[in-house]
């Protein structure tokens, strides 16, 4: 990377040359985000995943125009006009936008009004025109008569169709138009003629404007939707006059009949050429802005909802509920293996399905029972509630999100787990799992089928995949993998392991019984030292013949860690386990020319708290005693889950099967620009009803008046 384009970024993200070229050039080595964040702390200045991932981004955008660069370049040289002048500008140019709009006049393009004049041989009446400086133009025109132009007005077209292609590729002209884009554009969109009752989901939008500058990424994404649908038509309107007004004080300079001429060409150019592209490019700007928003809350949704407290390794009844079909019944031991499963019929044969329900708690021993929240989920929670009272049989009932459950159970991953098994047992031990370890089961589903998001197949769908696949895998980094209990799907979220080196490690596994230390990994079949430094640091071993292997410490400071143990003349385990010890250490005296105190003192807060699980504890939770939405009333408070956040407010859920929106001027008693600064997905609330549409299946709510 050049010291120019590390001094754009530098200023762009406010963060020094040095950080950012020793970032680059450990992404370079192989390294990966997390383990560049969590581990390099002295060559990154204790850069977090953020920074990193910004930085990531942007080497590689660099990286990109670095390449058009090149082929622009040769492809001016070939045409034979590329100066000094137009070189130097083109190597000090760093965006790819940039580029391209240097390269317009270059660019070779197909037939054009104005390649056809050119053809026709007017270029050289097109330049005396544009000079202004010539009388008689007829006179003039009349010597460029041929066969492909036969009249004087032909001349005179084909010069203005060449000026106007001038005009239009022009970088003072496009930079001024694009000016007044910037300050004055509107989104107009009104709805196409005959489809108001087929979009009527749209109706907002059927006569609308808005600035552009203004527009909220979710409004513009809506409009942009009913677009694609074929509801509405869509455009970005300027004032035309302001546009005209700014290109004829650049360009009309010289005698009034060519200035009439060029006037025309000018006038041409706006609408047929520079409009329909700047119009083009601010709708991608817009829609690249639009979508950066939709991603920055999908994320955020995503992260929260992986990050939720797990229940952790409890014997448990999966349940999914159903009606018609019954609930599918499965129950899991505390690592979450499938060891029965059956189906009961609650609404037409309870006594059946309470005998059922009985056998398999008491065969089992189960401690805790999940059950999903889909179609019937409160029934089966009354149902089941019930049963457990008449029999005084201490079991808690949880409710638990089933998004992306169906997803799970159609996919090849949970093919692979239960060939035998049907869909819907599936779906109950995903609900189970997800219970006991959201994390562990939420990264076997693709992230944009869980729910958390907002105009997510609207979106630029790779950067959508990519940002998600970040967030997974830094969760996944972020709490840490058991290696002897972790699935494949899991494993293959760690730093540097990916799906082919999971399935070695499972596979070696199954052939030679459980890890007893991270060092054994270096036997796992192309699980080589680079993989190794990346990923050992975030598995953990519990019970481990090393006591460290069950911390975030990385085996590289496991040397660190044992000399201060031999300092303080005691074993290693003494000191891992007493904090008392861990006190009289000074870490000033451990620093080293690769390790600094931000890595010393993550290694004394990890051995402070061996194998400690960053998530939160687990709450259980109870909605009150409302099953539909007719049973709602105006003025109610009633507990419940957030379960989406968007830009205008977050979804809550109050047991009904319909969930609730919290518009973001009712998220508190103050201005709200962000509803993640109030809360998060998974959050308990306690909401109060403001309205019920029960025909549109609508809720109001409000959590500043409960």
């Amino acid at each position: 990377m050049t010291t120019a384009q590390l001094q754009y970024i530098s200023e762009l993200l406010n963060v020094s040359i040095q950080q950012i070229s020793k970032t680059v050039e450990l992404l370079e080595a192989g390294g990966t985000v997390p383990f560049i964040a969590r581990y390099r702390k002295e060559a990154t200045g204790s850069l977090d995943e953020v920074h990193i991932l910004e930085i990531k981004k942007w080497n590689d955008k660099m990286k990109e125009a670095d390449k058009r660069r090149t082929a622009i370049l040769e492809s001016i040289e070939a045409q034979g006009k590329l100066t000094s002048e137009l070189r130097n500008k083109l190597e000090k140019t760093l965006l790819l936008a940039d580029l391209e709009e240097i390269y317009l006049p270059y660019k070779p393009k197909k037939k054009t009004r104005a390649s056809v004049a050119m053809e026709a041989g007017l270029e050289p009446l097109a330049k005396l025109i544009f000079d202004q400086r010539e009388r008689n133009l007829e006179s003039i025109a009349g010597r460029y008569l041929n066969d492909k132009v036969k009249s004087v007005d032909e001349a005179l077209a084909g010069a203005r169709d060449i000026i106007a292609e001038w005009i239009a590729d022009d970088l003072e002209c496009r930079k001024r138009v694009r000016s007044i884009y910037e300050r004055t554009a509107y989104v107009v969109s009104k709805v196409k003629k005959g489809k108001e009752e087929e979009g009527l989901k749209f109706k907002d939008y059927f006569d609308y404007e808005e600035e552009a500058k203004r527009i909220p990424s979710h409004r513009y994404l809506a409009i942009k939707r009913g677009e694609e649908e074929g509801i509405l038509k869509v455009g970005l309107e300027i004032e035309k006059e302001d546009a005209e007004n700014q290109l004829q004080r650049l360009l009309l300079k010289g005698l009034p009949e060519a200035k009439e001429q060029v006037n025309l060409a000018l006038t041409d150019a706006l609408k047929r050429l520079m409009m329909p592209s700047l119009e083009k490019e601010f709708d991608n700007a817009l829609k690249e802005k639009a979508d950066k928003a939709a991603i920055e809350i999908f994320t955020t949704n995503l992260r929260q909802l992986l990050l939720a407290a797990p229940m952790g390794q409890k014997r448990t009844m999966g349940i999914d509920p159903g009606f018609r079909t019954g609930c599918k019944v499965v129950i899991l031991d505390a690592q979450g293996n499938l060891m029965a499963d059956d189906v009961i019929y609650p609404t037409f044969k309870a006594q059946e399905a309470e005998a059922k329900l009985l056998h398999l708690w008491e065969k089992h021993k189960t401690e805790v029972i999940a059950i999903g929240n889909g179609t019937a989920g409160r029934e089966t929670e009354q149902f089941v509630k019930d049963l457990l009272k008449r029999k005084q049989l201490p079991q808690k009932v949880i409710m638990v999100s089933e998004q992306g459950a169906s997803i799970y159970s159609a996919s090849e991953v949970a093919r692979e787990e239960f060939p035998e098994k049907d869909l819907t047992v599936r779906g109950a031990v995903s609900i189970g799992r997800r219970l006991m370890d959201p994390l562990a089961e939420l990264v076997k589903i693709d992230p944009k089928s869980i729910g958390v998001g907002q105009y997510q197949h609207d979106v630029n769908q790779k950067e959508l995949k990519e940002s998600l696949d970040a967030v997974v895998e830094s969760c996944v980094n972020l709490v840490g993998v058991e290696l002897n209990t972790a699935s494949k799907h899991l494993l293959s979220y760690v730093s540097g392991i990916g799906p082919s080196i999971a399935h070695n490690i499972v596979e070696f596994r199954a052939s030679n019984g459980k890890f007893k230390s991270r060092k054994d990994l270096k036997k796992v079949p192309r699980l080589g030292e680079k993989v190794f430094e990346q990923a050992a640091g975030f598995l953990r071993i519990h019970g481990a013949e090393h006591p460290l292997d069950n911390t975030a410490v990385h085996p590289e400071s496991y040397h660190l860690v044992e000399k201060m143990a031999k300092d303080l003349k005691v074993d290693l385990k003494s000191f891992i386990a007493s904090k008392e010890l861990q006190e009289k250490v000074d870490i000033k005296a451990y620093v080293t020319d690769k390790i600094g105190l931000p890595t010393l003192r993550d290694i004394m807060e990890e051995i402070k708290k061996p194998g400690r699980d960053p998530r939160e504890a687990f709450e259980a939770f109870e909605f009150a005693d409302v099953n539909s939405i007719e049973d709602l009333k105006v003025g109610m408070i009633l507990p419940g889950v957030v379960t989406n956040i968007t830009a205008f407010g977050c979804f809550v859920d109050v047991g009904v099967h319909q969930d609730g929106l919290v518009h973001v001027s009712h998220l508190a008693n103050r201005f709200v620009k962000d509803p993640n600064e109030v809360v998060k997905v998974h959050q308990k609330v306690k909401a109060k009803v403001l309205e019920v549409d029960v025909p549109r299946k609508r809720i109001s709510l409000s959590l500043k008046e409960a």
